[in-house]
């Protein structure tokens, strides 16, 4: 049991794609990385204190007794617009005022993206060793730094948590993980949260139902709108001493006491000074009573499920955008483009070229991509293909007009202030991100439902999220975590017209290629058949966009471990390219190699090698030995090899190609790490054990970098170390890595996924090494039915491992 070959499918590696998602407890600092002086403590909060802000008394008093208890989990609960967040920024500046030595820190709980990214930006603040590596496991590392005392004290802000299902769920991509993933045995996210003395959490939520399932029932404090006196000194503050208290008073209960209601109708009479008073507001609200059933009822009638103060600052809001719309167009066109996204971690790159992008003729450029089949256990998968927009446009003619006078940047600078000055949106404090109410979006879109100009808007958005969201390759991941929330928020609201649906499926069909690429395989699966099923209903089944998403969910359905359905897509492509496009167009071979790729999973390695080799030589003669298809489709010929025995082919192979890639890519770029670690595969099969654990080494500490720790193509190698360990007579070595790998696995991919069966089955005969004879009889008894349905009764892999318990009982 000392050696086995790959042929058996117990060799240590498991050829398949890795899919899913990962969250590990790897904490790896590069070694780039200098060491920092820990900072002092200080309040880490996207908002500037409220100099206007109306302190309500018995309000902060509970806040405070509640929130000074060690320990404490304390939920603020009322209607949006109630000021819950105000109050929330107040307390953590009155913290840091009465405490110098506690940090306070701020959360957006409303999705799993803002909620990472709220983590990372703590990471940065108090400077964590190892936060650098944009894929660590960066609610681990915060974790850790809050559960130690030695620390400080702290107090969080959770805000928005209105949908706390996500919290209950493993890792960034809580949605997907929610619909095929079993949780029970998994790591939530509220527990990165920890519970300890010197430390306290303050949630703010809608809901209280969502409250309950955070804090106790006695920790919630129910926030009601203010009372008359409070009302008025904020229309004070506001405003200044008013000569009509009579009518403050009036105005402030016709607007139900709501701080956010006060606040805009103060901005409003403000911006409208000298011609305009509280008076005047006060009866334009009336007269809009009667306006207020029939705007709630126009399609946008769920509206009405919130309480009656939600719809009276609705009403509140569309006054105002109505003068915004009157004075100032463009700053109520940006309104209109910003109520499309997702609320918060609006990008200003996304806002300031708006009027870039009102063509959406779907012009589109594209180029293929391929497959790198191997690594160690494991199958590395390219997405099919890519494509993106030409943005150029006539600008918006009406905001240009109005705007003469002005440059592009003080056009949109005023429009920012205009909203800001509303109450509308706020600026982040990192100085390119804004946020937005999501009342405040709702009612935007209802004003343009109401005027019949909700479709327009919603093709302008869409057209510039297009041309601005890139492709999902490497180099473009940092823009794409950046814009992925809003695809993601775009993606359940699909439009009416046929143009506005090609750019909407174009969105999904990028973001799915990013989640691809970043190993999401529920997301990617989920937004490419999206952006299928659209693209079908508005072309030809043979039309390149069809075709193109057709590559792009059997690159998915792959990462999933369904290769039998990436296989007939696979084929459909390829047909269709070879009637359309000829044998020999870079995209036909593209889908020629993706479907050697799948032929390769599935263990059908001759069908494969015959396919590859075709790629080959005609890649050869049209693109040249040297250009990185070829290298791609020579990398996979390399892998076919192993399966032969052919290991002296197979490595003078990956030798020419990963030369080739240092000099073309770089060392550190993917495809080149995905080489190395096939040639260090190679190299364990020769029995070259210390040569294959030195490259493994290497590929592992730089894909944690580049990659991160758990990313799909680090847990390969991981699996291909532990491999190489088992082999060395290093059984505890391997089988440390081995659990780790199929944890995160489990997580990332599922329980049954081959990848994750494979795994255990390695684990079981690493218990056989070390004598623990059951456990190994156990393990691979679960495994092996498990196999068989997962690849057949005729795949290798399955047949070796169905051997294996039969052989242990003799």
């Amino acid at each position: 049991m000392n050696t086995i070959t790959f042929g058996d499918g117990n060799s240590g590696f498991q050829a398949g794609t890795i899919h899913g998602l990962v969250s590990t407890e790897f904490h790896y600092y590069p070694a780039s990385e200098q060491p920092e002086t820990p900072p002092n403590p200080s309040i880490l909060i996207p908002f500037g204190r409220d100099g206007d802000f109306v302190k309500r008394e018995e309000l902060i008093d509970q806040i405070e007794h509640s929130c000074g208890r060690p320990g404490s989990r304390t939920a603020l609960v009322g209607l949006g617009g109630v000021g819950k967040s105000q109050l929330a920024i107040e307390y953590a500046y009155c913290i840091r005022e009465r405490s110098s030595d506690t940090w306070a820190f701020w959360i957006h709980a409303s999705n799993s993206a803002r909620f990472e990214q709220s983590f990372r930006d703590i990471a940065t603040r108090v400077k964590l060793p190892g936060r650098q590596n944009p894929k660590a496991n960066i609610f681990q590392l915060v974790h850790d730094w809050l559960q130690d005392e030695k620390k400080g004290p702290w107090v969080i802000v959770l805000d928005n948590v209105d949908d706390p299902s996500f919290l209950k769920l493993p890792g960034p991509n809580i949605e997907a993980a929610a619909k095929t993933i079993e949780t029970s045995n998994q790591r939530p996210l509220i527990s990165y949260i920890p519970y300890c003395q010197h430390g306290s959490v303050l949630v703010t939520s809608r809901s209280r139902g969502a409250a309950l399932e955070l804090v106790e029932h006695a920790n919630i404090i129910a926030i009601e709108p203010m009372n008359e006196k409070d009302a008025l000194q904020l229309f004070q503050n506001k405003l200044g001493q008013s000569d009509n208290e009579a009518c403050t008073i009036e105005l402030a209960a016709a607007l139900e006491y709501m701080p956010l209601a006060i606040i805009q109708a103060a901005a409003y009479v403000l911006q409208m000074r000298p011609r305009y008073s509280l008076q005047k507001y006060l009866d334009e609200f009336r007269k809009s009573d009667r306006r207020k059933a029939d705007l709630l009822g126009r399609k946008g009638g769920g509206l009405r499920r919130d309480a009656e103060a939600k719809n009276s600052i609705l009403i509140t809001w569309q006054i105002s955008f109505d003068y915004i719309r009157e004075t100032r167009p463009s700053a109520a066109d940006l309104l209109s483009l910003m109520s499309f996204c997702d609320r918060q971690g609006i990008p200003e790159f996304l806002l300031r070229r708006r009027n870039d992008c009102t063509r959406g003729d779907g012009e589109q450029s594209h180029r293929g991509g391929t497959n790198d089949m191997g690594d160690g256990d494991e199958h590395n998968n390219d997405a099919d293909d890519n494509e993106s927009i030409d943005s150029s446009s006539d600008s918006d003619s009406d905001s240009t007009a109005q705007q003469s006078n002005y440059s592009n940047n003080d056009r949109f600078e005023n429009d920012i202030l205009t909203l800001r000055n509303f109450s509308f949106i706020t600026a982040n404090e990192d100085r390119t991100t804004f946020e937005m109410h999501r009342l405040v979006q709702l009612a935007t879109l209802e004003w343009l439902r109401a005027h019949d100009v909700y479709e327009k808007g919603k093709h302008q958005f869409l057209v510039r999220l297009c041309a601005e969201i890139p492709v999902g390759e490497y180099e473009n991941w940092t823009k794409c975590q950046t814009l992925f929330p809003h695809a993601q928020s775009v993606s359940a609201q699909r439009p009416a017209s046929k143009e506005s649906t090609k750019e909407w499926a174009t969105i999904l069909y990028k973001a799915a290629w990013y989640a691809f690429r970043k190993g999401k395989g529920i997301e990617a699966e989920d937004l490419s058949v999206r952006a299928m099923k659209a693209r079908k209903k508005i072309f030809d089944k043979e039309h390149e966009d069809v075709v193109w998403s057709k590559a792009m969910v059997a690159s998915a359905y792959g990462l999933r471990g369904r290769w039998s359905d990436a296989e007939e897509l696979e084929v459909q492509v390829m047909e269709t390219r070879k009637k359309k496009l000829g044998e020999d167009h870079p995209d036909t071979l593209t889908s020629m190699g993706n479907l050697a790729s799948t032929l390769w999973n599935q263990g059908r390695w001759e069908a494969a090698e015959k396919l590859l080799v075709q790629v080959i030589e005609t890649r050869k003669k049209k693109l040249g030995e040297n250009h990185p298809d070829t290298l791609t489709s020579m990398a996979n010929l390399a892998v076919t090899f192993w399966n032969q025995g052919r290991w002296e082919a197979a490595e003078k192979l990956l030798v020419q190609v990963i030369e080739t890639r240092k000099k073309k890519l770089g060392e550190n770029h993917p495809d080149t790490l995905t080489s190395m670690a096939n040639l260090a595969v190679t190299f364990w099969n020769q029995g070259r054990w210390e040569a294959a654990e030195k490259l493994l080494v290497q590929v592992i500490e730089t894909r944690k970098k580049k990659l991160g720790e758990d990313h799909p193509d680090t847990l390969n190698s991981m699996a291909s170390l532990a491999s190489t360990y088992r082999n060395q007579g290093r059984w505890e070595a391997a089988e440390k890595l081995l659990v780790q790998v199929i944890e995160t696995r489990k997580k990332k991919l599922g329980k049954d996924h081959p990848d994750t069966l494979n795994s255990m089955n390695n684990l079981a005969l690493t218990y056989w090494d070390l004598g623990r004879l059951e456990e190994a009889k156990t393990l691979m008894r679960h495994c092996v039915p498990l196999l068989q349905a997962k690849l057949g009764a005729n795949h290798p892999n399955y047949s070796s491992a169905a051997e294996t318990p039969a052989g242990w009982e003799t």
